[in-house]
Formats: C-alpha cells, sequence, structure tokens
C-alpha cells in the first residue's frame, strides 16, 4: 500500500488552495464547502455522492462541487486514492468569471463530474505549479486558460431559486443554525423555528438539503473553524469557538471532512504568514 501523503498550498498570486492526496484509503462522509471545488483522480476509483446522486468515478475523470453542494465519497476498488484539487472562494470565483465572460455573475457547474475529460492534463499542469509553489508568468495564464474552458463547457449563470412555504421554513432552520453553530443546538429549538413535527423537518432537511441537520450544523462549524486556523488561533481555542464539546471531537470531525488535523491545516497559513 502506498505511503499517505496529504498536502496543502495557498497560492497567494491566485488566492487559491490547491489540496494534494496520495495513497489514501479515507472515507468522506456527506458533508459541503462554502467554495467552489474543481478536482481530478489521478488514480484509484470512488464512488461519490452529489446532490442524491451516485455516481462512479476514476483517473482521468473530473469533479466540480459549487458551494454549498453536499458530497460524499469513498473507495470501492480497494485501492488507495490520489487525487488533486483546487478550493476557490465564491469572491475569487465571481471576479474571475468577470474577467473572463464580462459579466458579474457567479457560475454554477451543472455537473459534478467531467468523465475522461480533456482538461484535466491542464488542471494537473496548473496544480503541480501551485505545488512548486511557481510564481512565474505561466501559472497565471494557466490558471484563466483553464477557467475559461471550464466556465464555457460545464457552467451556467447562478439563478435566484424562488422558495416554497417548506423551502422557505428549511431557509430558516439553516439560517439559525449559520448564527448559533457555536451553542447547543436541539431538535426542538429547529422545530419551533419551523413549526414542523421532528419527523417531517427530519425528511423535508435531508430531501431539499440533501444532508442531516445535525450534518449541516457539523459542517458550519468546520467551515468557521477553517477561517480560525488560517489566522493561526491554536486548535484547542478554535474547539472551544466554534462549538465542539473537546478539542478531541473536533479533529475527528476536521480529518473526517477535510482530511487534515487541525495542527496540519493551521501549519500551512503560520509558514505563509513568516
Amino acid at each position: 500500500m502506498k505511503q499517505e501523503e496529504r498536502t496543502i498550498r495557498f497560492d497567494h498570486d491566485l488566492q487559491i488552495e490547491a489540496y494534494r492526496f496520495h495513497g489514501i484509503m479515507q472515507k468522506f462522509p456527506n458533508h459541503f464547502h462554502e467554495y467552489y471545488v474543481i478536482g481530478f483522480i489521478e488514480s484509484g476509483q470512488r464512488k461519490l455522492t452529489c446532490k442524491n446522486k451516485n455516481y462512479v468515478i476514476n483517473s482521468g475523470d473530473l469533479i466540480f462541487f459549487n458551494p454549498f453542494d453536499n458530497h460524499a465519497c469513498e473507495q470501492v476498488d480497494h485501492k488507495s486514492l490520489d487525487y488533486r484539487c483546487l478550493n476557490i472562494k465564491p469572491d475569487i470565483m465571481r471576479k474571475v468569471a468577470k474577467e473572463i465572460t464580462g459579466k458579474d455573475d457567479l457560475p454554477y457547474f451543472t455537473t459534478p463530474v467531467a468523465y475522461h475529460s480533456e482538461h484535466a492534463h491542464l488542471l494537473h499542469h496548473l496544480h503541480q505549479m501551485i505545488m512548486d509553489e511557481i510564481t512565474e508568468l505561466e501559472k497565471e495564464e494557466t490558471f484563466y486558460f483553464l477557467m475559461e474552458q471550464l466556465i464555457e463547457e460545464y457552467c451556467e449563470v447562478a439563478k435566484d431559486i424562488e422558495f416554497g412555504k417548506i423551502e422557505q421554513k428549511i431557509a430558516k432552520v439553516c439560517e439559525y443554525i449559520e448564527k448559533n453553530y457555536i451553542e447547543h443546538i436541539s431538535l426542538e429549538e429547529l422545530v419551533e423555528i419551523c413549526d414542523m413535527n421532528k419527523y417531517t423537518l427530519l425528511r423535508s432537511f435531508a430531501r431539499i438539503r440533501g444532508i442531516t441537520p445535525y450534518r449541516y450544523l457539523q459542517t458550519v462549524r468546520i467551515n468557521e473553524a477553517k477561517k480560525l486556523l488560517e489566522q493561526g488561533i491554536k486548535p484547542l481555542e478554535v474547539a472551544m469557538q466554534t462549538g465542539f464539546v473537546d478539542q478531541s471531537h473536533f479533529s475527528k470531525f476536521f480529518m473526517d471532512f477535510i482530511g487534515l488535523t487541525p495542527g496540519q491545516y493551521r501549519n500551512i497559513y503560520i509558514e505563509y504568514s513568516k
């Protein structure tokens, strides 16, 4: 079995993160991110679930997650996974898309998988330049040419969704969780907010968001924890500031969701701030 390697770089020129996972077997539970993820499989086969649909992805396949797209994946061929991805915050994506298209809109990837994509080679080249901390003009050129191709081929403009009554109630629950993630949140509190019984809330939430209320809460906490770790705050303090019962629980959830320990993630940003 390959020795595990988990590497992350933050590129200050492009203002994006680059992850590389090499030789891992980890299963990632259902979760979401507040940013875009553009990645590809170098080797290994995985079952991917995204927005309640299942896909089998292999070497050479691209994956796209919009912000808040729920997804989970696990190995299905009993071999380790080699995977690379770029994480792009919405404000950076909007800026780049506007420069490319001339429109001040957020792009929306219409499918989470592009099988055997011809763009995988260019994405690999860009990713390796970020891993090698290249600062040459070629890196930024490659980034913009790649994004132009991906936006043109796989995206449409994100449209405002007109919510029905049930969706509006679930949106209120999400808003409550996002504002009170530090506190202990009970199912009774959520029921009062949306005026549903417990069963209807749980079923409706999972159907609309593709994730349970508890998993949504933990994901919000992890996303907030990332922001604090990027500021150099110690994992123990971050755990206390994001609603986890202790550092052990925090570390477990962070590793499950992000694939790195809180300390590993924090150290990346400490190194870049020196």
